[in-house]
């Protein structure tokens, strides 16, 4: 399934979960503009295509105390293909790692890192990060404000 398969209300069920995710499936048809039967199927149809993954809870991380996020740039040793599952299966084991991303750029990761403070990231970053699996050097950029994180929406 891909998106030229989803039509109008196909979209806004995706829209409407992205924003309350434990919406119950009667309002859910009442808000998208159908009958709870077809809104149902369709969302059955969601999940089994793996188009929804799954359902959770949004936690604000600065209640949590995790208000420090870094992005870090990270350049391989070695990009050929063992030498990156190595480095993706290890960064998907640190929890202060909250996304990875591949590059197309001078550098090969750009990682979203969050932790309780300056001194609790740079110990994230010389214990873990820098020994992960051919890291050869790594930049840091300190975020100093979100200004816009979001849930994936669907265009309507």
């Amino acid at each position: 399934m891909d998106f030229s398969d989803f039509d109008l209300f196909d979209r806004k069920i995706l829209n409407v979960l992205a924003e309350d995710g434990r919406i119950s499936i009667a309002d859910l048809a009442r808000r998208i503009g159908l009958s709870k039967s077809p809104t149902q199927a369709r969302l059955r149809r969601l999940e089994s295509a793996g188009v929804i993954t799954g359902y959770r809870a949004l936690i604000d991380p600065i209640r949590l105390g995790l208000d420090h996020v870094a992005f870090v740039e990270v350049k391989l040793d070695d990009t050929r293909e063992a030498a990156l599952s190595k480095f993706n299966a290890a960064v998907v084991k640190l929890p202060e790692i909250e996304q990875a991303h591949m590059m197309a750029s001078h550098f090969d990761y750009l990682l979203k890192v969050r932790t309780r403070s300056m001194s609790a990231y740079r110990q994230v970053l010389g214990e873990k990060i820098s020994s992960l699996p051919h890291v050869a050097s790594t930049s840091t950029y300190v975020a100093m404000q979100a200004v816009k994180e979001d849930a994936v929406m669907a265009p309507v």
